[in-house]
């Protein structure tokens, strides 16, 4: 696993209160749920396929938003990245990072209209 380009923790009333942490670095996102039974889930960014920025009022007082990530990854088909600080500025990364990745795989997104 690469050096960390952004992390966070899910955060309750904008405090990172929560035992869920995001970390992204060149290749993959991963998440680390829990605190005694421990989940780690990780996406790999070129299987990313499209983004959705979600942000309440109560997140924008808050200064927090949501990212709802769809993928090409069978085990994990929709994922949320749930009320991170700049979640605008995470977004923008994260789509950046994904472009950047097919390109050095090689990876052309193709798509079909009945």
């Amino acid at each position: 696993m690469g050096s960390a380009l952004w992390k966070d923790r899910k955060r309750i009333f904008g405090m990172p209160l929560s035992f869920t942490r995001y970390e992204l670095d060149e290749e993959r996102l991963t998440v680390k749920m829990g605190l005694i039974n421990q989940v780690e889930e990780e996406i790999m960014l070129y299987r990313i396929v499209d983004m959705t920025l979600n942000m309440t009022l109560i997140n924008r007082i808050f200064g927090v938003g949501n990212i709802k990530i769809y993928s090409s990854d069978a085990s994990t088909p929709e994922f949320k990245i749930l009320r991170i600080k700049e979640a605008k500025a995470v977004r923008d990364k994260l789509s950046e990072l994904v472009h950047k990745q097919r390109r050095q795989i090689g990876i052309r997104m193709v798509n079909y209209e009945s």
